[in-house]
Order: C-alpha cells, then structure tokens, then sequence
C-alpha cells in the first residue's frame, strides 16, 4: 500500500504525552499543558504557522516500582508509547511536522517508530545533556529515561527493544549525541567502543555551536534522508525547571544556535520536547523560556524553507530520499517539489494490527554502512 505524503512546511501538528512514568519523580507529566498555558500555540500561530493541537494522551505517572528496580514502571513507559505512536503517525502522513510536547525522554522510542512507519532510513539528534546508554545491567537507579538510546540502537531492556519490530529504530552511525555533559563510567565504555557520533558540551562550545550543529547534520546525513530531533531541556546550564538541572552544559545561546541550526532543515520529520518540570516551576519562566525558544528557532526554519523554495506551498518526499538511496535531484529555486508515494513500513510493534500489517509491503532495514566518525 502507497500513501502519498506531501510537506507542508506551515503545517505543525501539536501532541502531548503527559508522562512521568520513565523519570524518577512525578512532575514531568504536566509539561504538555504548562506549555500550552505559556502560550505556545499563540506564539506559533503569529510566526506563520498552522498549529492543529492533537491534544494529550491519558497520564502515566512515576510510581517507586521497587518490584523492578532495575527498570523501573515498564508497562507504563509502554502504554504511553503505544498511544502516542498512532496519533504521530497521523500526522506524518498528514505532512505535517509533529511537535511532540512529553514529560520524559523514553517517548522518543514512539516518535521514532511512527516516522520509520514510512520512512525505512531515518536518524535521530538526540540533544541532551545526557547520553541515555545506560541499561538495566549498567543502572543504579533503574530510570528507564536514562537508557532512552540504548533502547533506540537495540540495547536494553527485551520490551523496549522490541516497540519496533525489526531493532535498531536508529542505526548507529545515523545517531548523534549532541551537548552530552554527563557520562557514567559504563556509558563511557559504550562510547569507546561503539560508532556512535558523539559532540560532547566541550567539543560543541569549542567548535562553535552552529558548526557543532552542522558537523551532526552532516555526519548522520541529514541532508539526504529524514531524521527526528530530541530536545530535552536540561542541556540548558542552570536550567532549574528540570530535574536533571545543574551547572556546566550549554548556554541558552549556545542552545539556541545549535537548535535553530536542526530545526531548519527541510528533512526535519519530527521533534520532542523532553524533561520540562512544571512542579519546580513555580513562577512559569520556565516555561515562557522554552516558548520564546521554540519561537525562535521556529521562525528561522519557516524563513529557510521559504526561501529554499519560494512561493511553493508543499516539500514532498520523493520514496527514495525516504529510504536513503540516490533519487532525483532537489528542485531549483522556484521550482515546485515532485509529489511521490512512500511505502509504509511493515513492522510489528504493539498497537498495530494483523490486517493492517498484511495490506502493505514488507521491508527490511537500509543496508547501507557508513564509516563512524
């Protein structure tokens, strides 16, 4: 079964995953409505874009769970994945970009799977201050928010692995670790061994962090295929509303040239917003802080891609830029973008069904190998 997906580049659809459920405290779940209250809509809405707000999914809170202390509220990590990742899904194939407003970062795991739902090739700029390469072997407190990429290549705890039904969701080499300032000894002995590209706080403040940006962008081959930004908070220094906060890290400048850099690329197909807490937020400027981020940032991919193309109301994905292989070249400026057809994926993963699954194609992961850096 083809499904014809073409972009939009105004078009941002807005969903919520109230979920603390991978964290380690409550909190995180009421992200999705504190940023709404902040005006993220409105802010939006004035840039030039059509905001269709998807809503939330229903709540899935951190409890102790000292039953599994080595990963911690399993079935509620899942049951917050399997209902996001069918609304993301829908706004995929709607051309939209989905801005998925989350409480942890495990919700990065439905994101990814809903986007290889119809893109075989796709990679992932994990912006955080954490690497989340830990698993239930390597953790002494078994949140499963920080093993959040050891799952995305494979690794982990068997139920997460296996959300999408042909692991990895991300290959190795397509993944990069951006403003990472924190690191256990075990997460660096990943990090020695495994071809992971990685841009360390240190590295990024040194390079600049637009040309750290630029270096990520070009190392996973962005520019050729999809691939979903994550964005948790915490990687802002001093950043309280949080509660992974604490000094070091990037700057809010430093933040948002490198973001600003991600978000305005046209093969952008979608963004998480992790690891906001609005309990340790009392006075709301957290909050207003990411808004006037986002808006920021928003602005300028709304700018780029109407000058790469002017005047075009649609980007649309050709099948084999979505699968990584050599396609048509881009359009001139001026010119209209080719409207194609992109297979779905077929994968297994819970939420989806037998029938469904047997109505489209079957295909496998992109045989291609990329050298690490």
């Amino acid at each position: 079964m083809a499904v014809k997906i073409v972009r939009q580049p105004n078009k941002i659809a807005l969903l919520g995953s109230p979920t603390s459920a991978a964290a380690m405290s409550l909190g995180h779940e009421g992200a999705p409505a504190a940023l709404r209250a902040a005006g993220l809509i409105d802010r939006l809405t004035s840039l030039g874009y059509s905001v269709t707000d998807l809503g939330d999914d229903s709540p899935q809170l951190y409890q102790a769970d000292e039953e599994s202390p080595r990963a911690r509220n399993i079935p509620r990590v899942i049951a917050a994945l399997e209902a996001l990742k069918p609304r993301v899904e829908q706004a995929v194939k709607a051309g939209a970009l989905p801005l998925v407003l989350s409480g942890d970062g495990s919700v990065i795991l439905a994101t990814l799977a809903a986007v290889r739902r119809y893109f075989r090739h796709v990679g992932l700029v994990y912006f955080d201050r954490d690497a989340g390469l830990l698993t239930p072997a390597t953790t002494s407190s078994g949140c499963v928010d920080g093993m959040v990429i050891s799952h995305v290549v494979g690794r982990g705890a068997a139920e997460l692995v296996r959300f999408w039904s042909e692991p990895p969701l991300v290959r190795e080499p397509d993944l990069a670790l951006f403003g990472i300032a924190r690191l256990d000894p075990a997460e660096e002995e990943v990090l020695d061994r495994a071809p992971l590209r990685r841009y360390l706080a240190e590295e990024v403040q040194s390079r600049g962090a637009a040309a750290a940006a630029e270096a990520a962008i070009d190392g996973i081959h962005a520019g050729g295929h999809e691939f979903v930004l994550h964005f948790d908070v915490d990687v802002i220094s001093d950043f309280q509303a949080t509660d992974g906060a604490g000094a070091g890290g990037l700057s809010l400048d430093e933040v948002r040239s490198a973001l600003g850099v991600f978000v305005k690329q046209k093969h952008l197909a979608a963004v998480d917003i992790a690891a906001y807490n609005p309990a340790k937020d009392g006075d709301g400027s957290g909050a207003k802080l990411i808004v006037e981020l986002l808006g920021a940032v928003f602005k300028e991919r709304l700018h780029a891609l109407q000058q790469e193309v002017p005047g075009a109301a649609e980007i649309s994905v050709t099948p084999e830029a979505a699968r990584g292989e050599a396609g048509p070249p881009a359009p001139a400026p001026g010119e209209t973008w080719s409207s194609d057809s992109v297979e779905p994926t077929s994968e297994s993963a819970p939420g989806s069904s037998d029938t469904d699954r047997k109505s489209e194609e079957s295909s496998g992961p992109s045989g291609r190998s990329d050298d690490p850096q």
